[in-house]
């Protein structure tokens, strides 16, 4: 399946400009002018430089930040503070390690409304919900261990089902995967290929592996060095499901040396 580019926008970014306060006194000009959208289903890899301001977009995204400049928009609504309905995941699992992974998994629907205020009558449903997820994700039985009994990989997992237990319509995942060995990282790209086939919903990936943006992606943007604008905008016209043997030999292979391209350009400007 290849992403039709007709559908409505989730995600608009207009002209976005992003400064804050420096620990040595005066101004950071972290995003300057940027702007993007993303369609509904749509899943956007932002890759660039380090430090150009790719984690600040999605804490904007979020409503976690807000733009000295600019509008965004997401699922038609500005943003005017944290919104609801988005998942996130970010590259250190972080979990609670009193809480069997099942009890992880749910926490968000405990302490975030409009979920919390029903969840103990409706446990029962969101427990099939999280074992459900944690079934698609290899996790299947492993609803009653604690985090201490998991590897990297299987924490970056219950992670993952954390960010999606609510349905969340928009997921922002930061650099998820970075902090794994290189074959538990491609493993986890093909859970997260099939969860973005599964679910339907929307993401922004921020990453630094171009091979994992590439691999992920149906749009990739490509970010300038500080203060960060969009300086690249690449389609990734490859049908899904994909394979890891195509982002060495085949047309993803291609477009990671096109990105390679544009991100040394991005350093040396």
């Amino acid at each position: 399946m290849i992403f039709k580019r007709s559908s409505p926008r989730v995600i608009e970014v207009d002209h976005v400009d992003l400064r804050y306060e420096g620990n040595g006194g005066g101004h950071v000009e972290a995003l300057r002018c940027l702007t993007l959208h993303v369609e509904e289903r749509e899943f956007l890899s932002l890759v660039g430089p380090s430090g150009c301001g790719k984690s600040s977009l999605l804490k904007l995204l979020a409503g976690i930040l807000a733009p000295t400049a600019g509008n965004i928009v997401v699922s038609g609504s500005a943003v005017r503070g944290p919104i609801a309905g988005v998942g996130m995941a970010f590259q250190n699992a972080v979990t609670l390690p009193w809480r069997s992974v099942l009890d992880n998994v749910l926490l968000p629907l405990e302490i975030v409304e409009p979920y919390r205020r029903d969840f103990a009558q409706r446990r029962g449903r969101h427990e099939a919900r999280a074992r459900e997820l944690l079934g698609a994700v290899g996790l299947g039985g492993s609803e009653n261990r604690y985090p201490s009994e998991l590897s990297g990989g299987m924490l970056q997992r219950v992670s993952l089902c954390r960010a999606l237990i609510h349905h969340p319509k928009v997921v922002l995942l930061d650099e998820p995967f970075g902090a794994l060995d290189p074959f538990t990282r491609e493993e986890l790209w093909n859970v997260m290929q099939g969860l973005a086939t599964k679910e339907n919903f929307t993401a922004v990936l921020v990453t630094h592996d171009l091979r994992e943006a590439v691999y992920l992606a149906d749009t990739v943007y490509v970010m300038s060095a500080r203060p960060g604008t969009i300086i690249a905008r690449h389609e990734i016209d490859v049908a899904r499901p994909r394979r890891l043997q195509d982002t060495y030999d085949g047309r993803l292979n291609d477009a990671v040396r096109v990105l390679r391209a544009d991100v040394d350009r991005a350093h040396n400007a």
